[in-house]
């Protein structure tokens, strides 16, 4: 059985890591090099690392920034945000990345999916999920450019399509749960574990270390990710590990 692993994510705007609830009012939680060098030395087991305004702008992920936070790091590193070729990829990579995240691209031009994992291997492929309950199709709708735009497709579909081309792993986040702190969207993983069966990350709602345990154990998530409880001190991750051991649970 593979171990689960808790990851941090660095929302990365203008040079800064942010935070927000359901993506808006997003507030300062300090500089990326500075954090990511926390985190490694607090055991996590990996680092995610989001552009998040690149999409939305236009532009081309923040390669210096990125470089400097990978310079820091002696676990994996995902990288996303703006990436849009397999040149953007090409660019991470050398940058000190060692997966790449693709979300509103890879929507809009699902191929490059393929084109990555066939240039680089699925290992280094994930897909970012932003997903979010719709009452009127009875389902979890996508939604992309950090959260603004619904795309007229469920997420329960795209990820069976995305694992079919290639994608090593999913990442998912839960947009009703986002910031919330109310706990992982364990209907969405549950929903999503019975239709793929590559690698899923969870994200959006954690808040406390019960709430990895619940998404570990309920959903078979294979990692968790949080952002607010590790960048404001509400816990740690090694205080997440040492809970989620006490409960029997498998973790790096």
């Amino acid at each position: 059985m593979l171990k689960k692993r808790i990851i941090p994510c660095l929302d990365v705007k203008e040079g800064r890591v942010v935070k927000g609830v359901q993506f808006v009012s997003l507030r300062d939680a300090g500089d990326p090099v500075e954090l990511a060098t926390f985190y490694n030395e607090q055991g996590a087991d990996e680092l995610v690392f989001l552009d998040i305004s690149a999409t939305v702008e236009g532009r081309d992920t923040m390669e210096d920034v990125v470089r400097q936070t990978a310079s820091t790091l002696s676990i994996p590193f995902t990288v996303g945000g703006g990436i849009r070729t397999l040149e953007d990829m090409k660019r991470m990579l050398r940058a000190g990345a060692d997966k790449v995240s693709l979300n509103s691209a890879a929507l809009q031009n699902p191929s490059i999916i393929k084109e990555g994992a066939d240039y680089f291997g699925s290992q280094c492929i994930v897909v970012a999920i932003d997903a979010k309950w719709s009452a009127e199709e009875d389902t979890w709708m996508i939604y992309t450019h950090g959260g603004r735009n619904r795309f007229e497709r469920s997420a329960i579909e795209w990820a069976q399509q995305v694992a079919a081309l290639g994608a090593g792993e999913l990442l998912v986040t839960s947009m009703d749960g986002d910031g919330k702190k109310t706990g992982f969207d364990i209907a969405l993983m549950t929903a999503l574990r019975k239709v793929v069966n590559i690698p899923l990350i969870a994200s959006g709602g954690a808040g406390n270390a019960e709430h990895f345990y619940e998404v570990f154990t309920e959903a078979d998530a294979d990692a968790a990710l949080a952002a607010s409880i590790f960048h404001y001190k509400e816990t740690s991750v090694q205080q997440v590990k040492d809970y989620l051991r006490n409960q029997g649970v498998a973790i790096r």
